[in-house]
C-alpha cells in the first residue's frame, strides 16, 4: 500500500485537506468523490463546506495492520474479513489523529458532521461504486468522528466492496481510501437527482426522487419517495408519482441518527419552485462535467439548497456517434449475435460491407468505403443503423417489422411502438421508390432466375453454390510477397465481395421458405403451426449442423481411445490448444482435431466481429466443448447423431401426414402441397450457406490482417502483431505508412475492455438515449413465467444454465442452455443441450433454426432471460407456447 513516490515526500504532505482546496488533479491523494466536491466548490455551487482525510492517512494505518503483504492476487471473502478486521483492529497514527481533531475542531466546537468514502476508484466514469464504502452521519464529538472514520476505512474491504472491484476489473492492491468529512445540512426534505433518466436512458428529462428528512431514507430504498420526472428544456413535468413516505431519517441531539415511521403522506414534498431549483442544479453540474450526473441534495429548514455529492450516471448506454436528432437506431450487431462489443477493425470491416450494400440498394456513392455510410454508427463500441428512413416510409412500416417478427421479434414489437410517435410520421407513402430499387436489385443478381431454377432443380442450385465457393477460394488465395499496404488492399477486396455473395446464394433458401409459404396457403388448417415446426427439423444440407455433428462424431472417436479420452479429461483447454499447436496430442485427437480445422477453422464465436481469433487461430474453445461431449448423458438416446436422425424421420412423416390430410379434400392440391414442402425440406436447410461463404472470407481477410499486425509489431509501432484489431482500415493505412498510434490503441483497447463487462445492450435506441423497451408495461404472464415467441416445438424441464460467453459454458448434457444470443460459433453447445432459452431472435433467427434441427424445445426474444433466471434454477421450456416457467422446488 505504499506510494510509489518518494517516502521523503509523502511524509511530508499534509493528511488532512481542506475541501475547498482540493482539485480535479488531486485525485490521487482525495478520491473520486472528494475531488468532485471539491470542483463544485470552486465551481461556486453551494456544497457544504469540510475536509478529506487523504489517501496517505489511509496508507499509514494499512501499513500499521500489515495489509501490504496481503493483497496479492484475487481477494477471497474470507481475506476479505480478515483485512477489515486488521483494520479495525490497527491504532491510527498520532500524526494522523492530531490533523484530523485540528481540521473538525476548525469546523465549529463539536459541529455534527457526515462521514462518507472517497476511494480512488470511485465516482469514475465508467463505475461509480456507489453504496460501496460505509457512510455515517451526524457523527458529533472528535472521539466519534476517528471511529467512524475507521470505519470508513474498513468498509473498503467489505465483501461486496471487493466484488463490485473485482466486476469492474479494478486492481484491488491499487486501491486506497480517503474520507470526506462535512458539516452536516438538517435536512426538511432530500433526495437524488439524475439529470438524465437512468431507467428510459433519454437526456433530455431531469428524475427527482424526494422524501422528507435525510437523504439516507432515499438512497438506501428504505422509503416510498415522491417521484418528478421533468422534461429539462422546458421544466414541465412530464410525470409524478407520489409515494406515501411512511419512513424519515432524523439526526439525534448529540449524534446519531433515528429511523422515524410517519403516518402516509399523500402530498407533495416539493413545492413547483423547489422543483424549477434542483433541475437547474442538475443542468448546472451536467454542463460542468458535459455528461449526465447523479447527484445528492438537501434543502434546510431555512429552504437553502444544498448539493451533498454528485458524481457520474454510468450505467447509461452511450449515445451514437455522430449524434443526430430524432433518429431511431437499430442495434445491428446485436441482431446478428454479438452482445459482447465490436473491435474497431470489426467494425471498420462492418462499414465496408455496408457502403457496397447502400451503393447497390439505394444507389448510394461509395467514396471511401472505409468510412461506411451515413446510415451505420456506432455507440458502446457496438454497430447501430439508422432506420429512421424506414419509420417516416409506409413501405418500410409495411416491411420492415415483419421482417424482424421472424428474426428479432422483440425488436419489431419495439418498433412498431414508435408508429404512434408524431417525431416519426410517415413522410413518403408511395410504394414506387422501393419497387423500383427492388426490381434494379432483382434484376442485376439475377435473383428471379436463381429462384426458378431451385424449385426446378434443387441439385442444380446446390452444384451452383458449390462453384461460388471454389471462386471464393481462389479469390482468399494471396500471392507470395505482398507488401502490407498490399495486403489492406487485399482484405478490402474481400470485404467488397460479401454483398454480392449474399444476393447469389440466398435466393436458394429463400425459394424454400417461399414454398412453406405456398404450402400453408394451399394446405389451411392441414398444416398446423406444430406440423411447421416437425417439417423443419433435421434439415439436409444445412452447414452449421454438419459441422456440429461432426465435431461430435469425433468426441465418439475420442471416447473409445483411452489415450486421447483421458487428455480431453484432464487437461484444461488452454493446454490442449497449447499441445496441438505444438503437435503434441494423442494421434485420434490432434489428427481429429486438425481434420476438423480444415474444414471449419474459419469459424469463431463472435465470428461476424472480423477482429476476433478464428478457431485455427484458437482452438481452445473446441477442446472444452469436446470435454462437455464426453461428460455421460442421463439419456444415451439423447446423442446428437440420433436425435437428429430420429428428427429427419419424423419430419418425414410429418409431410407425408399433411399431404394425406389435404388428399382427402383435394388430390390436385395435395401434389402441390408435397411438392411444395418437398423442396422446403430440400432448399431451407441451405439458409447458413452463405453466413458460412461470408466468415470464410472474413477469416481469409483476417489471415492477412495478421500479417500486417506482425510487420508493425517488427517495426515497432505496434507493442503486439494482435493489436492491429484495435485499429479500423483506415488508421492501420496510417500505421503502414509510419505512424505510431499505439496510444489510439490503448484508448480503444480500454474502451472495448469496459464495455465487455456491459450486460444490457438496447435492441432499439433513439438518438437522444432512450432505450424504448425500458418504457414497456409489465407483462401480464403469470408469476415465475416468461414469454418470448415459439422457436422449436416441444416441452422439456431441466435445469437452467446462464451463459454469458460460451467458452466458459460448462454446459452439462439435458441442461438448459440461457443465453444472450448465439452465432454458429454457440451452436456446437445446442448438440447436448436439454433446451434453448435467447434474450434475443424471432422463429428464423440462426438460434431458432438450429435448435429445430436438433429437435430441442426453444423459446427466443424472452427480455432479459439471464438476468431474471439463474444457473441449477429448474425450468420448463414450451417451444411451442414460448414461454419460460420457473418450477418450484419440491418441499
Amino acid at each position: 500500500m505504499v506510494s510509489a513516490e518518494s517516502p521523503v515526500v509523502a511524509a511530508a504532505r499534509p493528511l488532512v485537506l481542506d475541501l475547498a482546496h482540493v482539485t480535479a488533479a488531486s485525485w490521487a491523494q482525495v478520491g473520486g468523490k472528494a475531488a468532485h466536491l471539491g470542483e463544485l466548490l470552486a465551481a461556486g455551487l453551494a456544497v457544504p463546506p469540510g475536509f478529506c482525510i487523504t489517501t496517505d492517512a489511509y496508507a499509514q494505518v494499512a501499513d500499521v495492520a500489515g495489509l501490504s503483504e496481503r493483497l496479492a492476487g484475487p481477494i477471497t471473502a474470507g481475506q476479505a474479513t480478515a483485512l477489515r478486521e486488521r483494520l479495525l483492529a490497527a491504532p491510527i497514527p498520532s500524526r494522523v489523529r492530531a490533523q484530523v481533531a485540528a481540521a473538525y475542531a476548525g469546523l465549529g466546537p463539536d459541529v455534527p458532521v457526515a462521514v462518507r468514502s472517497s476511494a480512488t476508484a470511485e465516482d469514475l466514469p465508467e463505475a461509480s461504486f456507489a453504496g460501496q464504502q460505509d457512510t455515517s452521519l451526524n457523527i458529533v464529538g472528535t472521539a466519534a468522528l476517528l471511529e467512524a472514520v475507521r470505519s470508513c476505512w474498513a468498509s473498503l474491504w467489505t465483501e461486496r466492496a471487493v466484488s463490485y472491484r473485482a466486476t469492474a476489473g479494478i486492481d484491488q492492491a491499487a486501491v486506497r481510501l480517503a474520507v470526506v468529512v462535512q458539516v452536516m445540512v438538517d435536512a426538511q426534505v432530500a433526495g437524488v437527482l439524475f439529470t438524465a433518466d437512468p431507467v428510459a436512458g433519454t437526456r433530455t428529462r431531469t428524475v427527482i426522487d424526494a422524501s422528507p428528512g435525510l437523504g439516507e431514507a432515499v438512497v438506501s430504498g428504505a422509503v416510498n419517495p415522491d417521484q418528478f420526472v421533468v422534461d429539462t428544456p422546458t421544466g414541465r413535468i412530464v410525470r409524478q408519482r407520489l409515494g406515501d413516505k411512511r419512513t424519515a431519517v432524523r439526526p439525534v441531539p448529540g449524534g446519531g441518527t433515528r429511523w422515524q415511521h410517519r403516518s402516509p403522506d399523500t402530498g407533495p414534498c416539493l413545492t413547483p419552485a423547489q422543483i424549477g431549483q434542483l433541475v437547474a442544479l442538475g443542468v448546472r453540474v451536467q454542463e460542468h462535467y458535459g455528461a449526465p450526473q447523479d447527484l445528492e441534495w438537501a434543502i434546510d429548514a431555512s429552504g437553502a439548497l444544498w448539493l451533498t455529492q454528485a458524481r457520474p450516471i454510468t450505467t447509461l448506454f452511450p449515445l451514437p456517434e455522430p449524434v443526430r436528432p430524432d433518429r431511431v437506431y437499430f442495434c445491428l450487431s446485436l441482431a446478428q449475435g454479438l452482445v459482447r462489443p465490436v473491435t474497431p477493425m470489426g467494425i471498420s470491416a462492418v462499414r465496408v460491407v455496408a457502403s457496397i450494400g447502400a451503393h447497390h440498394m439505394f444507389g448510394t456513392p461509395i467514396g471511401d468505403a472505409r468510412r461506411g455510410p451515413a446510415g451505420i454508427v456506432t455507440a458502446g463500441e457496438r454497430l447501430f443503423v439508422d432506420i429512421t428512413p424506414a419509420l417516416r416510409s409506409r413501405a418500410g412500416r409495411a416491411l420492415v417489422p415483419r421482417v424482424l417478427g421472424v428474426m428479432e421479434a422483440r425488436s419489431a414489437v419495439v418498433l412498431r411502438g414508435l408508429f404512434g410517435d408524431p417525431t416519426y410520421a410517415v413522410e413518403r407513402t408511395a410504394w414506387w421508390p422501393f419497387l423500383r430499387r427492388a426490381a434494379r436489385l432483382w434484376m442485376q443478381f439475377r435473383i428471379p432466375l436463381h429462384l426458378v431454377q431451385a424449385l426446378a432443380s434443387p441439385a442444380a442450385a446446390r452444384r451452383r453454390i458449390r462453384r461460388v465457393e471454389a471462386a471464393l477460394a481462389a479469390m482468399a488465395e494471396v500471392p507470395p510477397g505482398l507488401t502490407s499496404a498490399q495486403r489492406l488492399a487485399q482484405v478490402e477486396r474481400l470485404l467488397r465481395g460479401v454483398y454480392p455473395l449474399v444476393f447469389t446464394v440466398v435466393p436458394v433458401p429463400a425459394a424454400g421458405f417461399a414454398m412453406l409459404g405456398v404450402a400453408r396457403l394451399l394446405a389451411g388448417r392441414d398444416l398446423a403451426p406444430d406440423d411447421v415446426h416437425e417439417v423443419l427439423r433435421s434439415l439436409p444440407h444445412n452447414v452449421t449442423t454438419q459441422m456440429d455433428l461432426r465435431l461430435w462424431a469425433l468426441a465418439v472417436r475420442i471416447r473409445v481411445d483411452a489415450e486421447a479420452a483421458a487428455a480431453v479429461r484432464d487437461r484444461t483447454p488452454g493446454e490442449l490448444a497449447d499441445r496441438y499447436r505444438r503437435g503434441a496430442l494423442p494421434a485420434v485427437l490432434q489428427e481429429g482435431v486438425a481434420e476438423f480445422l480444415r474444414a471449419h477453422g474459419h469459424h469463431a464465436v463472435a465470428e461476424i466481429d472480423l477482429g476476433m481469433p478464428r478457431w485455427s487461430d484458437d482452438p481452445g474453445y473446441l477442446f472444452g466443448v469436446l470435454a462437455g461431449y464426453l461428460r455421460p448423458a442421463a439419456d444415451p438416446g439423447l446423442a446428437p447423431d440420433a436425435r437428429f436422425a430420429r428428427g429427419e424421420r419424423a419430419a418425414i412423416a410429418a409431410v407425408a401426414s399433411v399431404v394425406d390430410r389435404v388428399r382427402r379434400r383435394s388430390r390436385l392440391r395435395a401434389t402441390a402441397v408435397g411438392f411444395a414442402l418437398g423442396r422446403v425440406r430440400a432448399l431451407a436447410g441451405i439458409r447458413e450457406t452463405h453466413k458460412d461463404l461470408l466468415i470464410r472470407l472474413f477469416a481469409a481477410a483476417r489471415a492477412q490482417l495478421v500479417l500486417v499486425g506482425r510487420e508493425l509489431a517488427d517495426r515497432g509501432l505496434l507493442d503486439d502483431p494482435a493489436d492491429i484489431v484495435y485499429l479500423d482500415l483506415v488508421q492501420a493505412a496510417a500505421a503502414v505508412a509510419g505512424a505510431d498510434l499505439r496510444p489510439q490503441v490503448e484508448r480503444r483497447r480500454a474502451a472495448y475492455d469496459r464495455e465487455l463487462r456491459r450486460r444490457r445492450v438496447p435492441r432499439v435506441l433513439l438518438s437522444d438515449g432512450t432505450e424504448p423497451e425500458a418504457l414497456r408495461s409489465p407483462p401480464a404472464e403469470g408469476v415465475g413465467t416468461l414469454v418470448g415467441s415459439p422457436a422449436s416445438a416441444g416441452t422439456v424441464t431441466a435445469p437452467a444454465r446462464v451463459v454469458l460467453d460460451p467458452a466458459d459454458a460448462g454446459l452439462r448434457p439435458g441442461e438448459i442452455l440461457v443465453a444472450p444470443s448465439t452465432d454458429p460459433g454457440w451452436t456446437p453447445l445446442f448438440l447436448t443441450a436439454g433446451g434453448l432459452v435467447m434474450e434475443m431472435g424471432g422463429a428464423n433467427s440462426h438460434g431458432a433454426v438450429v435448435a429445430r434441427e436438433y429437435g430441442i424445445p426453444a423459446v427466443v426474444g424472452v427480455p432479459d432471460a439471464t438476468a431474471l433466471l439463474a444457473t441449477g434454477e429448474m425450468i420448463t421450456v414450451d417451444g411451442a407456447a414460448g414461454s419460460v416457467a420457473r418450477v418450484p422446488p419440491q418441499r
